[in-house]
């Protein structure tokens, strides 16, 4: 065969093989994994960029491909792929790029290290000098607000469900009372996270999911004084970037009724969150949360604990110096006490100071001081809490709760149930239905009085602070030939509940403002930041999205995934 006809058939041949290559379909790849674990560290550096650290534990699912790519979301585009380190169990991959899958993301091609079917495997990335990721906090320009959300995957490649671990490690040299960490993601086991120091000395705030899912986006926030970072590092969000809307759709989408959701709606959302957030004094836990429960606490300590309302520890306080003999109650609404001298011994250190707050004659003056013999004993619990575990002690206390009640409610007779409420009547009270479980439980039942109920309740001006009177006592013989006061238990019941009210209204006055100005020296108010929206598209086998970061503070990171 000579040299044209030879080239005459390889072309024929070359035609056939090209033709037939286009005729057979590129079999897609099949992607599907559980994301056993997801840590990620956020470094908010004092320069003012971020650095990440991400660990991924992949298990390949037996029937699909192997996972020879993994896309990582990153906050936005001013990131740098040469400042990027990343390997696949324990060993060093090189194929580090921006992917062609997320819009804003880093794309590792596993190669010789790619998962096997059936397989596990941890992938660790880590990237230096992201830039762009801070805001002014919408409420208080003094502060840097920082939102995170770490890569997710999606949902048609993950299955089960993922531990999940996310690590902010705020700008060094804050001292723990400065920043302000946000409101953990809907769903999520503990509304706060756990806050410690970390090696280098640095506030950390830590969320953990065991139960958390590797396709949802979770949106993590802290704010910071903005003079920890230079000021030129942090953005200022225009009006509309604020609010979450693009401009050129206002018009467009804006009708009535959603003109007025936003305007009227929306503040008054905004202001009962607000509200709600002020009751809760208890501050982040500047401790690595210990295991086992804080035994020995009292019941007051405990209402601390469990974040009871002021008014009602402070009558639990009240009771606990009337048991003591260390005051009396003169006059129940307004409320005025009689300060015995010489003060019994083992007064504890706040019921000296209430002692001392009740002293005071001018009602604002008399709120401050008890304010600050609140904050006090709020940082006393916060400090016996450290080295254990707060959800445990939590749980413990609040079976001593259930328990006091069924020992009342167990009693056979009226004597014996008296006997024992007053035993663990201050347990009783932790109830958050304990107004409507005393009726209840002494509706029918004659309570026979207590030794010290007259120091709290005088006689025959006993009161309660509504327009019905209590009865005035009687006594009745008991067994043993004594007397004891009785009361009907409907009029003790209405005694006890009512009396919280007396001293909210008669002694702290706005119970909001009074927990609120407690609130503000305990537990500063976070800056919650706006919220960030992110849509997903599938592309390929991977995934991406369009990030529309519009927050205060939005450092959100796009979807990523192994495609």
């Amino acid at each position: 065969m000579n040299t044209k006809k030879k080239q005459r058939v390889l072309s024929i041949i070359f035609a056939f093989i090209l033709l037939f290559s286009l005729a057979v379909p590129v079999l897609a790849q099949t992607y599907a994994f559980r994301l056993d674990r997801q840590t990620v560290h956020a470094y908010w550096e004092s320069d003012g960029t971020l650095s990440l650290q991400y660990e991924f534990v992949f298990s390949n699912e037996s029937y699909a491909d192997p996972i020879d790519y993994v896309d990582v979301g990153m906050p936005n585009e001013n990131f740098s792929s040469g400042l990027t380190y990343a390997e696949v169990n324990g060993t060093e991959i090189y194929h580090i790029t921006r992917s062609a899958y997320v819009e804003h993301g880093i794309e590792l091609g596993l190669g010789s290290m790619a998962i096997p079917p059936g397989q596990t495997g941890t992938v660790y990335f880590e990237i230096d000098g992201i830039t762009d990721v801070l805001y002014f906090d919408s409420d208080d320009d003094g502060y840097a607000s920082a939102v995170f959300s770490p890569t997710w995957f999606g949902s048609e490649y993950v299955n089960g469900s993922t531990d999940l671990t996310v690590i902010f490690h705020l700008p060094p040299g804050l001292s723990p009372d400065v920043p302000r960490w946000h409101k953990s993601p809907r769903g999520w086991p503990e509304e706060e996270p756990v806050s410690y120091f970390d090696d280098q000395g640095r506030i950390v705030y830590e969320w953990r999911n065991l139960n958390a899912n590797g396709y949802t986006q979770y949106l993590f926030g802290a704010s910071f004084p903005a003079e920890s970072v230079p000021s030129n590092t942090i953005i200022k969000p225009t009006f509309w970037e604020n609010i979450g809307i693009d401009p050129d759709d206002v018009f467009a989408g804006l009708c009535v009724t959603g003109f007025l959701s936003l305007f009227i709606a929306i503040p008054v959302i905004s202001i009962r969150s607000s509200n709600k957030r002020k009751l809760k004094y208890l501050p982040p836990k500047l401790a690595m949360e210990g295991h086992g429960i804080k035994r020995g606490l009292t019941s007051i300590q405990a209402a601390i604990l469990l974040e009871q309302p002021m008014e009602k520890i402070m009558t639990m306080v009240l009771f606990a110096v009337v048991k003591k003999g260390a005051a009396k109650v003169t006059k129940r609404d307004p409320l005025e006490l009689e300060i015995i001298k010489p003060k019994p011994e083992g007064l504890r250190g706040y019921e000296l100071d209430f002692l001392a707050g009740m002293k005071e004659t001018a009602k604002a003056k008399r709120s401050k001081t008890l304010q600050a013999m609140m904050v006090q004993l709020v940082k006393s619990v916060t400090k016996s809490m450290k080295g254990f575990s707060q959800k445990e002690t939590r749980r413990y206390y609040e079976k001593i709760i259930k328990k006091a009640w069924s020992q009342v409610e167990a009693s056979d007779t009226p004597q014996v149930k008296s006997e024992m409420y007053e035993k663990v009547m201050e347990w009783t009270m932790l109830d958050d239905n304990y107004d409507d479980r005393t009726r209840r439980t002494f509706q029918d039942t004659p309570v026979f009085l207590p030794t010290w109920w007259g120091s709290y309740s005088p006689s025959p001006a006993s009161r309660t602070s509504g327009p019905k009177p209590v009865s005035a006592p009687t006594s009745r013989p008991t067994p043993g030939g004594t007397r004891m006061p009785q009361l009907p238990g409907s009029d003790f019941a209405a005694s006890v509940v009512t009396g919280v009210e007396t001293f909210a209204s008669s002694v702290v006055g706005n119970v909001n403002d009074f927990t609120s100005g407690v609130t503000k020296k305990t537990n500063p108010l976070p800056k919650p930041s706006k919220s960030s929206y992110s849509s997903g598209r599938s592309s390929g086998g991977g995934s991406s999205c369009a990030c529309a970061c519009a927050c205060a503070g939005c450092a959100c990171a796009c979807a990523g995934g192994g495609r």
